[in-house]
């Protein structure tokens, strides 16, 4: 027999808009299993390896804005759930994760599959509850139904996040023969208005007063998704203030032509006069992470006077230390209502910052177009390539990097994702997997070779999105060990850093049904990247094969090219 409460969870997600579910197959989780498979309103997923599936659901939260729901049975299953749980932690992506459980007087007891599941995700999860055992009282019904609507509301509240609900079960987990499975439509559901976050007149006032003393004002844009509303009004703010913009290609403010797009390049300039130039007087920050180093070091040698950060709610991070000031709103919202009323008149501090990404941006297109077959080159042309109206997600290590330095053109309709919550080389396959399954357009995932392989699992299941393109960039080792200080000057680099490993993806694209392409040259890349996108291709993998040392000495000639440039 099946309790009606857990029943009830299927019900409340569906009425509080939860559309996707991903579940993981188990005995202890058979209530929730079958409660979530046969609702009329729910799209259900089976993924077997749970730490595969959390990070499909990361993606697929990603893409929606909306809570996925996971669901395990009970022991390591849920640990498994971790790496994508602190990712959406830090990235503040709304999942809500059901973990099955042996009822209270069971646990370290040695009975299979039991382990300590509350709290089990620790400071790595927004909430976490436990599900009532029993519901004798009618009270223990309205906890629970209670519980879910605080889960998902909390879920989705700036800032979103992961939200856990460990749910006992006793047997018997299946219902009995003739036994219907009935979704109560009078459960209780807990509706939540969310705030505007918009500053009052006075506040307004206040800020644009002190804005007036700063005449050298600098925006860096962190990681973020795309918003159109934002694009404008940062747009609208730059023109009259004076303003220069920045943006990370993860920050997805890159289709406005006015934002500063090679700050990787360009501060790379021994030139302390020209840095000195580039210095804020005020810096305003919004988003999350920063991929580029050489930014977070140019703004913590050359500090500007006051450091505004623009966050709705939350804890607030000094990544710069220099923070002096947290303006509580919406960025579209500050940006529209501290804009100027015309065009403001173009000043040095602007135009030092415009000619030197215009000089970088140049030296980049010239390089990469000379550079012998290499990883900067190599994706270079796949960014090129990328269709309109598509999505890009960026493995971790030295992919997410090449295409920090490259950028995307104003012209360019793509929206760009990369998992630098925590920044790990696990999920880069699922979440692009999640991401494609809810998209209409292409899907291209740019990773490196001990990404792809770490989560082949990815793969495995069967939901495999046929507008999902997997460019892989095969060193066969840790490539990036050797473009960093540190481990590249130390004899252990081969044996313990670079890790070898002699791997091709040509049977990783037959057993899951899959294209593929392998490439030696730039030539061949050129020709096959036009058919690899093509709508009608379906799933792939474009595997282009380069040495490690080869690409470091690549990369070693453009750091020193990039130092040359005279601005």
């Amino acid at each position: 027999m099946i309790i009606q409460p857990v029943v009830n969870i299927a019900e409340i997600c569906a009425r509080k808009g939860v559309e996707h579910v991903v579940l993981s197959p188990g005995s202890r989780c058979a209530p929730l299993t079958i409660a979530f498979a046969r609702h009329p309103k729910l799209t259900v997923r089976t993924v077997s390896d749970e730490r595969t599936a959390a990070f499909i659901a990361l993606g697929m939260a990603l893409t929606t804005g909306m809570p996925t729901v996971l669901v395990c049975t009970s022991g390591t299953a849920a640990l498994n759930y971790a790496p994508a749980v602190a990712e959406a932690f830090f990235q503040l992506v709304p999942l809500l994760v059901l973990t099955a459980d042996r009822p209270p007087e069971w646990i370290d007891q040695l009975d299979g599959q039991t382990i300590r599941q509350q709290n089990i995700y620790g400071q790595h999860i927004k909430q976490s509850y436990t599900f009532p055992v029993d519901f004798a009282h009618p009270d223990a019904v309205w906890h629970s139904e209670r519980m879910v609507s605080e889960a998902l509301n909390k879920a989705v509240a700036f800032p979103a996040g992961p939200v856990h609900i460990n749910v006992p079960l006793r047997e018997p987990f299946y219902p009995g023969p003739g036994e219907e499975v009935t979704f109560d439509k009078g459960v209780k559901i807990i509706e939540e208005e969310h705030n505007t976050f918009e500053l009052n007149p006075g506040q307004v006032n206040q800020l644009q007063q002190e804005m007036q003393q700063y005449s050298r004002v600098l925006v860096v844009a962190g990681q973020g998704t795309y918003e159109q509303q934002l694009l404008d009004s940062l747009d609208l703010y730059a023109e009259t203030r004076n303003a220069v913009a920045v943006g990370d290609i993860i920050s997805n403010v890159q289709g406005s032509s006015l934002i500063i797009r090679y700050h990787d390049a360009l501060l790379a300039t021994p030139d302390e006069n020209k840095l000195k130039e580039l210095q804020p007087d005020l810096l305003i920050t919004f988003g999350k992470s920063f991929i580029s180093k050489g930014l977070k070091l140019y703004l913590r040698k050359y500090k500007p006077e006051a450091h505004w950060h623009i966050q709705p709610a939350g804890d607030v991070a000094d990544t710069f230390q220099t923070l002096t000031r947290v303006v509580r709103c919406a960025p579209a919202h500050f940006f529209s209502s501290l804009a100027g009323s015309q065009k403001a008149v173009t000043t040095s501090f602007q135009n030092v910052w415009q000619a030197m990404n215009e000089k970088a941006g140049n030296f980049l297109q010239q390089h990469v177009g000379e550079a012998a077959h290499g990883e900067l080159a190599i994706a270079a042309r796949v960014l090129q390539a990328l269709p309109q109206q598509s999505h890009l997600h960026l493995a971790n290590s030295m992919s997410v990097r090449y295409a920090n330095i490259l950028a995307l053109q104003p012209t360019q309709d793509v929206r760009v994702y990369a998992n630098r919550g925590t920044s790990g080389i696990d999920g880069s396959n699922s979440t692009a997997v999640g991401c494609a399954l809810l998209s209409s357009g292409i899907t291209t995932l740019l990773t490196g070779d001990l990404a792809f392989f770490y989560d082949r699992n990815g793969l495995w299941h069967n939901y495999l999105p046929q507008n999902l393109r997997i460019v892989l960039l095969n060193n066969h080792a840790g490539g990036i060990f050797r473009l960093i200080d540190g481990p590249k000057q130390q004899p252990e680099l081969e044996p313990f850093f670079e890790t070898h490993q002699a791997l091709n993806a040509e049977n990783t694209a037959r057993d899951f049904n899959m294209s593929y392409h392998a490439v030696h040259s730039l030539a061949e890349l050129e020709e096959i990247l036009p058919e690899f996108f093509s709508t009608e291709a379906g799933a792939g993998i474009l595997e282009v094969f380069t040495e490690s040392s080869g690409n470091a000495a690549a990369f070693a000639t453009y750091r020193q090219e990039v130092r040359k440039i005279r601005y």
